[in-house]
């Protein structure tokens, strides 16, 4: 389904299609996230079902609050990928759920940056997080991931290399949806490899299925089931064994990341504005679009779900159908919602190789460092001025040696605290950035730059 809109007009009305033509759109639309959605819970450990469940919510609860006007589908953010499976000082990792509600947290930043973007302006409030802070950032995001790509493709290098090849070859030739969902077909083609090829996949699939089945929320044999599980939420932390240091650990590390996200959003919020000819950013307003991501981030991460982001692949099948209808983006997040109650449909995501998470993952990873580097060349940041290249010599140096050499520890009375590189990086970058003399960055005066941050999967070349 490469064009479903024929006269290759611009459809801003999907009813005009018919039924069917909305339907195969909504599928197309659930096709172009899945991919990237279900890989976020498959490498942290986050529940694939509830998962699925707030990508969809979270869709519907952003539509919501910007009154039903943006074509925008929500989900799951790798920024955050770096959240999950954080060391404490004393060596102790910390609990998803704690690090849940630390994203949680950072949901709650999107809304405190949406008040002051409504008080202030977008002008006003992004002079302090300029590229010259957010691009080496997000830099650090993506190479301090990379480890963790390696290690799993050191399972299986040769799974691992179907996934990266099938990625490179369909984000390079690919044509149509081929192009939209790389992801995806990387996936599927590494997937099915590794069940060939590995004993040990076909069993861990067996018993994924198994175990769906098996499972006390299951229903009709593991078909249907419960896509919330309380033990998994960020409620559950509040119990006999609460340990308060190691939450504020995950709140003060993890919130920091949101700085990179909402950038990021922005970005989002100018390409659909781009792409579908209405001006997002001035109607419904960056306030309402920051409240309703931040939002379904907050809500996504208590019950036990990855933070949310507005996708860069749903932009590109807007640009590849010509059909601008939020419509059809809400049915995809009611088929996402509906594919949540499936336990065996679960099953098969968390039974996917260690090696085809390795693979895709690891060209994420590198697509997220090179977004950064993106962000600064397209905003034409001047490192011939010194302060530039202190904030970002500063920000690369904590946030990848803070990495390496272990958390910075601060006593907290009865309690320690331990801060990542990147909450340090993150901290030092905007006060550095507010400090120094020599400020030479608008929001708005360069439009390819203020577009330039996606963490999507491919970039948008319609």
């Amino acid at each position: 389904m490469a064009n479903s809109n024929p006269v290759n007009e611009a459809v801003y009305d999907s009813r005009a299609l018919g039924r069917p033509k909305q339907f195969l759109l909504g599928v197309q639309h659930l096709f172009a996230m899945f991919g990237a959605t279900v890989l976020v819970p498959a490498i942290t450990g986050l529940n694939v079902s509830t998962t699925l469940l707030f990508a969809g919510l979270g869709t519907l609860l952003f539509h919501l609050i910007t009154g039903r006007k943006v074509p925008a589908f929500l989900g799951s953010s790798f920024a955050f990928l770096g959240a999950y499976g954080l060391i404490t000082a004393s060596g102790q990792e910390i609990p998803l759920t704690y690090s849940s509600f630390g994203v949680a947290v950072a949901g709650l930043v999107y809304l405190l940056l949406a008040l002051l973007f409504k008080i202030f302006g977008a002008k006003k409030v992004m002079r302090y997080f300029p590229p010259i802070v957010t691009g080496p950032i997000i830099i650090c995001i993506g190479l301090s991931l990379a480890g963790s790509a390696i290690n799993n493709c050191q399972n299986n290098w040769w799974v691992a290399l179907v996934a990266i090849l099938v990625v490179v070859v369909c984000n390079i030739w690919g044509k149509g949806m081929v192009k939209i969902v790389p992801i995806l077909l990387g996936v599927l083609a590494s997937y099915i490899f590794a069940m060939i090829v590995d004993p040990s996949a076909r069993a861990g699939l067996a018993a994924a299925l198994k175990a769906a089945e098996e499972s006390p929320s299951s229903i009709l044999n593991g078909w249907i089931g419960l896509p919330i599980i309380w033990e998994n939420t960020a409620f559950s932390i509040f119990g006999k064994d609460f340990d308060a240091g190691m939450l504020l650990t995950a709140v003060i590390t993890i919130a920091p990341i949101s700085l990179a996200t909402i950038v990021e959003h922005i970005g989002d919020m100018c390409a659909i504005s781009s792409t579908v000819g209405r001006n997002y950013v001035a109607d419904p307003g960056l306030h309402r679009t920051l409240l309703g991501d931040g939002a379904a981030t907050a809500l996504a991460a208590l019950f036990g779900a990855p933070a949310n982001t507005t996708y860069g692949e749903n932009t590109g099948v807007l640009a590849l159908s010509k059909v601008y209808d939020p419509k059809v983006i809400r049915l995809a997040a009611v088929f996402a919602i509906v594919l949540s109650f499936c336990p065996k449909f679960a099953a098969l995501i968390v039974a996917m190789p260690a090696a085809t998470m390795g693979g895709v993952s690891l060209v994420l990873y590198g697509m997220i460092s090179a977004v950064g580097v993106r962000n600064v060349v397209e905003n034409q940041v001047d490192f011939t001025k010194s302060r530039n290249v202190l904030i970002a010599a500063m920000i690369m140096g904590l946030a990848i040696g803070v990495s390496y050499a272990g958390a910075i520890v601060i006593p907290m009375g009865a309690f320690t605290i331990s801060l990542s590189g990147l909450a340090v990086a993150a901290i030092v970058g905007i006060l550095m950035n507010a400090v120094l003399p020599g400020k030479d960055y608008e929001f708005g005066t360069n439009a390819l730059g203020d577009t330039s941050v996606n963490f999507g999967t491919r970039a948008d070349e319609q």
